[in-house]
């Protein structure tokens, strides 16, 4: 059971709660969800909180006093619920914020962080989004409403619903996973599969809400869902004692999360619990890029995308419509850059992701980091910047598009299985088998977190026997030792470096022909490089590179 989060001397303001229309300037006490302005029309609104009454009152310092198994619900007095009898929770929030120090370092950022979304009740961010929009659904007395998603607002709405007892319905475009429907319709939703995009599925949801006569949750511009997304800024700005990042970074389709992290800690500056509002990354599958194009383009309008052609089908919003227009007005005011990532580009770092940091994360997810190492590598994140990524979900059900139909070996027994005891032999041949093609790689490299990414790239990517020398002279004396079929080389060592290191291997006969990848942190001179021209055979700076360019270096030179 919840504990109780709502003290008298807090009541108060709690009945203070407005709904504000940025358009036409109308405004109204909180007391039921309004789907438009009464005023102009205007479906996009804004709730306001007695922010200043709660800080006289002592709020602060009672909210940071309260344990983090309270969730999100920790902040109750800023979300949009009057009873808190009325709260469905299921222990989501409270997300661990995760300091990627080897994805960092392949980048080049000393503070890159995990908002780690994949731990809640059903593995992402909306579960945030449910818990929030079910309680005030609760308190309004709704007992059966529809869904229109692409995966995760349905199966968390559903779980949520279930825990309610209110009946929900959910329409899914047809390129949603099948996994994802069943695990829908294994909580009592009943499941709709609508052939066509998602933009015609969320239209075909509405009118099938409306001519039934049930509630139709309308995701970004339903007052519950957008607060629920502040409740991340909240939680990061503890995580990081009482500080804003200067970057908020995410995959986005329609755009709620950014908008709700702005607004989260837009209310912590007011609160005085922080000194900013981070700049916002926003990243867009480049099949389905409205929004980035537009920003990109200096336009505060996004034109619809036509037929989007992802096959995550989680961003494929054709139509942001006015959400684009709010991120835009906040990424003008606070900073911000746009991205784009194709299909592949978000499935190899889908693997990136798990292979050099343990992260395994939906794809939606991978487009989101996959546009961060472009903003990187474009230089609008600088290294010494804290840089707050947004894990918004779980790869499983993992997409065959992400490992392809080669992702095991198999080592076949069957001629042997009905035999008693396995010959030695037919073992140790299998065995043979996997083992055969081991490559030598020595990496010569002073800084050891380098030198250990390194080795962790190698052996997820293949079949290497990796040896490490810590400088220059260690290094020759391994290669002397070792006679290794590649060379990965720091240039910036103490003692002998890198340059001195290649210059002695080309001096000798019996190692002059090793294929070596250099690896440097620094811009080199004009005669640094004329110093390496044709010495080595490939060059890659840090910060700049992911597994899969070092990978194919490496296969080039040792083919």
């Amino acid at each position: 059971m919840l504990p109780s989060v709502l003290s008298d001397q807090f009541a108060a303001n709690n009945q203070r709660m407005q709904v504000q229309c940025d358009n036409c300037g109308f405004g109204t006490l909180y007391v039921t969800p309004l789907g438009r302005c009464p005023q102009c029309g205007e479906d996009f609104l804004r709730m306001e909180y007695d922010l200043a009454g709660l800080k006289a009152a002592g709020w602060v310092e009672a909210m940071q006093k309260r344990p983090a198994m309270m969730g999100l619900w920790r902040y109750r007095e800023l979300l949009p619920l009057r009873n808190e009898a009325n709260i469905v929770t299921l222990g989501e929030g409270s997300t661990p914020l995760i300091h990627m120090k080897n994805l960092g370092a392949l980048l080049g950022l000393k503070h890159l962080y995990f908002k780690d979304e994949r731990q809640g009740p059903t593995n992402s961010f909306k579960d945030r989004q449910a818990s929030v929009a079910i309680s005030v659904m609760q308190e309004q007395g709704i007992r059966e409403a529809v869904v229109a998603s692409t995966g995760n607002v349905a199966i968390a709405y559903s779980a949520y619903a279930a825990r309610a007892g209110l009946k929900l319905w959910a329409f899914f475009p047809s390129r949603v996973p099948n996994d994802k429907m069943r695990e829908v319709a294994l909580y009592g939703t009943e499941v709709i599969k609508v052939t066509g995009t998602y933009d015609a599925t969320k239209a075909m949801a509405a009118t099938f809400a409306e001519r039934k006569g049930i509630y139709y949750d309308r995701g970004i511009k339903s007052l519950a869902a957008m607060e629920s997304m502040k409740t991340m800024a909240f939680e990061i700005a503890e995580a990081l004692g009482w500080r804003a990042p200067d970057w908020f970074i995410q995959g986005v389709s329609g755009g709620m999360g950014p908008i709700g992290v702005v607004k989260g800690f837009e209310e912590f500056l007011a609160l005085g619990l922080v000194d900013k509002v981070p700049a916002i990354g926003l990243v867009q599958s480049s099949g389905c890029a409205p929004m980035v194009q537009a920003f990109n383009n200096g336009l505060p309008v996004a034109v619809p995308v036509e037929n989007p052609s992802t096959i995550i089908a989680t961003l494929a919003t054709a139509n942001p419509g006015r959400a684009y227009q709010i991120l835009w007005d906040m990424m003008q005011r606070y900073g911000g850059a746009a991205a784009s990532a194709s299909d592949e580009e978000a499935f190899q770092t889908t693997k990136l992701l798990a292979r050099t940091d343990g992260i395994s994360v939906e794809p939606a997810t991978a487009v989101g980091f996959a546009g961060l190492v472009k903003l990187v590598r474009e230089g609008k994140i600088k290294p010494d910047e804290v840089v707050v990524f947004n894990c918004t979900g779980h790869t499983f059900p993992v997409e065959k598009a992400i490992l392809g139909d080669r992702w095991a070996k198999q080592v076949d027994l069957s001629s042997v299985e009905k035999q008693e005891r396995l010959p030695e032999t037919s073992l140790l041949n299998s065995v043979q088998t996997l083992a055969s093609n081991v490559r030598r790689v020595l990496i010569i490299e002073d800084n050891e977190d380098s030198a250990r990414l390194l080795v962790r790239i190698l052996q997820s990517s293949g079949n290497y026997k990796v040896h490490v020398a810590r400088d220059g002279v260690e290094g020759l004396a391994m290669v002397r030792n070792v006679h290794p079929d590649l060379i990965i080389s720091d240039l910036m060592m103490p003692g002998i470096d890198g340059f001195q290191v290649i210059e002695s291997l080309r001096a000798e006969e019996d190692f002059h022909d090793i294929p070596v990848i250099v690896l440097t942190a620094k811009e080199l001179t004009v005669q640094e490089r004329s110093r390496l021209n044709s010495q080595v055979d490939s060059l890659l700076h840090k910060g700049s590179f992911l597994n899969e360019d070092l990978v194919q270096s490496i296969l080039e030179a040792l083919n």
